[in-house]
């Protein structure tokens, strides 16, 4: 009936934690119902609502006081939840500020501080519960379930991203890594078609010297990344999509033996992994990538994004579309006096798939294909009644709840044809882009349980971006034209990877986000990651290439990467073991 898959999650800015790790009453774990007003809101069932709260190590948004959609829930659930977000340290470090400061909220999703949370003892197991509240079991299978299991035997969250309750509906979207363009640059290059880096840089280099500011003066930037501790992935591990591998994190997991004989291939000392970086090296001496990009912070980063002004990247969209959706549908003024748009000029993004060369097959989108069980929501031990705190978690899945909090209200945020379709006017899809909108009627509640996918009644979508009618009636006129100039009907179609059965040990990132320096691993692991901070800018930046190259390659292979390859090849080993104890076999073609 439905297929369980987790897209990549990766961290964001956070909040001061005196403001985050609190609850509602400024107690650690207190759910008193309060609202902030006079009067107690009640439930439907003439109950008072409790006041939870959550903190997320992601990038996020807070809500109004008094969220319309909020209230509803509420009422449905008894149920209210303040949610806080990361400002300024990355996931570790906030969720050790947390623990120091004693003060837990009563939900969390620690991403990269999960693990942290568990070994503390500050988590409850979510086992009992998946027996009493149904929704929550179905999130996944048994086997699925097992592989979140800690090495106490219990299992204490589950991410929430990606789970598809039909199999037959489509994605529309690429919440993962590829290489960004601007619409509007392809348009002026004739919608080329576009495979390599060569062809990438080529076009942003010729469009930004024809148009080098936008309407309002301000100077384009060819191409950025991001350096900052969480985020250099997105200048470190394009070789491994490059030389057309899907997306193990740490690792190439070569299968040209066959997928009984997988062999872990280091994708930082490859030749495409120099090709790259020489390829940026020549770009930044050209002047064609951001010269704050090593220095940059995430949010002078999605800043610098918000302006329109950056032609290409490299990143996964959840990370940065988020942020700059409300920017992009706000009106600027141009330099002659007139109004205008990003989106409506064509600054929205197209993923691109881009291969060491042209003709490669990628697997840049995996079609979902990913089980990350290394962090997720979680109840914490400072929740006074946590049996509460699960039944909400499970009727946020109910169809009515979860209609609210992705598609809205019935009659305000969308209509319902003679058919039962859900569909929005264009009034309504402008609504849901504006920040200032969302933040005092939509409830998202975006890092609890949810589904994609087909919804229960057999006709809709359980995203609004999913409905194939809605999505591309929501696409500003120029993303339109880009996508039918391509042929395209989906960013899923326009990136355009290779469907392939992944193997049972995919994604490797969710063991290698959560190693410790335990092990020789372990330690090369992080010794690894301090090397790159430091080398993969500066290659990058040096006017001499080669001899830095060949110093990096030094420095790194000086902190024995080989300890990390041979535990990450005894993980593949072990994670096709156990799925061939489940039944697995490995496909024949």
């Amino acid at each position: 009936m439905k297929t369980k898959k987790i897209v990549s999650l990766v961290l964001g800015s956070m909040l001061a934690v005196s403001s985050l790790a609190a609850c509602s009453t400024g107690n650690p774990g207190d759910t008193t119902a309060t609202t902030g007003g006079d009067t107690p809101a009640v439930t439907d069932g003439g109950k008072q609502v409790v006041d939870f709260t959550m903190f997320a190590a992601m990038s996020g948004k807070e809500k109004a006081e008094g969220n319309d959609i909020m209230e509803i829930i509420a009422e449905k659930t008894g149920v209210r939840v303040k949610e806080t977000w990361l400002t300024g340290q990355d996931a570790g470090e906030a969720i050790g500020s947390i623990i120091a400061s004693g003060k837990l909220p009563d939900l969390i999703d620690g991403g990269d501080g999960s693990v942290t949370l568990y070994q503390n003892g500050l988590l409850v197991a979510w086992d009992p519960y998946l027996e009493k509240y149904p929704n929550l079991k179905e999130l996944y299978s048994e086997e699925e379930w097992d592989k979140f299991r800690m090495d106490d035997g219990h299992i204490y969250w589950a991410n929430v991203f990606g789970n598809s309750y039909n199999n037959t509906a489509t994605p529309t979207g690429v919440n993962g890594e590829a290489f960004w363009i601007q619409n509007r640059v392809l348009e002026w290059g004739g919608y080329p078609k576009i495979e390599t880096l060569d062809q990438y840089f080529d076009l942003l280099e010729r469009y930004a010297a024809a148009n080098p500011t936008l309407p309002d003066g301000t100077p384009v930037i060819p191409y950025t990344c991001l350096c900052e501790d969480w985020k250099y992935f997105c200048l470190e591990n394009a070789p491994m999509f490059l030389d057309g591998y899907p997306n193990d994190g740490c690792v190439i997991v070569n299968i040209d033996a066959g997928m009984d004989n997988p062999k872990v291939v280091d994708y930082n000392t490859t030749d495409t992994a120099k090709m790259y970086f020489k390829k940026l090296n020549e770009e930044y001496a050209k002047g064609a990538i951001d010269p704050d990009f090593a220095t940059q912070t995430y949010d002078e980063y999605i800043a610098k994004l918000s302006t329109g002004r950056v032609l290409g990247l490299c990143d996964q969209y959840w990370d940065f579309a988020y942020n700059i959706m409300g920017p992009f549908a706000s009106p600027l003024t141009a330099e002659d006096g007139s109004t205008f748009r990003l989106d409506e000029i064509g600054c929205d993004y197209v993923p691109l798939g881009l291969t060491a060369k042209a003709g490669m097959a990628q697997q840049w989108n995996s079609y979902g294909d990913e089980l990350n069980q290394s962090s997720g929501c979680a109840v914490t031990t400072s929740c006074k009644d946590p049996d509460l705190a699960f039944e909400f978690l499970s009727r946020l899945l109910d169809q009515d709840i979860h209609n609210l909090r992705f598609w809205g209200i019935e009659g305000e945020d969308y209509l319902v044809d003679e058919n039962g379709l859900f569909y929005r006017t264009e009034e309504m899809r402008e609504n849901w882009k504006s920040d200032s909108f969302k933040a005092k009627h939509t409830c998202e509640y975006s890092y609890c349980p949810q589904w994609q996918g087909m919804s229960r009644d057999g006709i809709n979508r359980m995203m609004p971006g999913e409905q194939p009618s809605e999505f591309i009636l929501s696409l500003a006129a120029p993303l339109q034209k880009t996508f039918e100039a391509y042929g395209v009907g989906t960013y899923t179609d326009f990136l355009g990877s290779a469907k392939v059965q992944t193997g049972p040990w995919y994604p490797l990132w969710s063991w290698s986000n959560n190693l410790s320096s335990d092990t020789a691993g372990g330690v090369a692991w992080k010794d690894m990651g301090e090397v790159k901070h430091y080398w993969l800018p500066t290659v990058v930046m040096s006017s001499d290439f080669e001899g830095d190259w060949a110093n990096y390659m030094d420095a790194y292979n000086a902190v024995n990467p080989q300890a990390f390859l041979s535990e990450a090849q005894a993980e593949v080993d072990a994670r096709l073991a156990t799925a061939k104890s489940f039944g697995w076999t490995a496909p024949t073609n």
